[in-house]
């Protein structure tokens, strides 16, 4: 009777948290999460083929569909985050929550010649200009915008 009780009330305090959104089901991933695994690569040197074909499916991005276009960035995270501490820049979609640096990455790009979960890509390797979202206190990236 009383371990029934103690798995009611741990159940109770379960459901409790995750209704004010202080737990994250273990399926779930954060915003800031799903942006390193789509686009941080800090100790890849990345810029061919066989880099692009490799991390887009070992990062999930060819499960379901190929993913036409993604960008790796090649510089360490607290690198990455730091750009978040820059002048607000008005993102693609209009809000003003975007920055910009340049920082050393891999673009990746479906040829359209295989489709997934084998998906083809090309590469391209430089040092340019890039766009992140970010967002929360202290903010961090959560989206790549260009």
């Amino acid at each position: 009777m009383a371990l029934q009780k103690t798995l009611s009330l741990l159940l109770f305090l379960l459901l409790t948290l995750l209704g004010l959104g202080l737990v994250q089901p273990s399926y779930g991933q954060s915003m800031y999460q799903r942006f390193l695994r789509q686009h941080v690569d800090p100790t890849g040197t990345g810029g061919d083929v066989k880099y692009c074909n490799l991390m887009m499916q070992r990062r999930r991005m060819t499960q379901n569909y190929c993913k036409k276009f993604n960008t790796f960035i090649h510089e360490d995270i607290w690198n990455i985050r730091s750009i978040c501490s820059t002048t607000n820049i008005e993102c693609k979609n209009g809000k003003m929550n975007c920055h910009e640096g340049v920082v050393s990455v891999t673009d990746c790009r479906d040829t359209g010649s295989s489709p997934a979960p084998n998906c083809r890509y090309g590469a391209r390797a430089s040092t340019r200009r890039v766009v992140i979202a970010c967002e929360g206190n202290p903010p961090v990236p959560v989206h790549f915008d260009r």
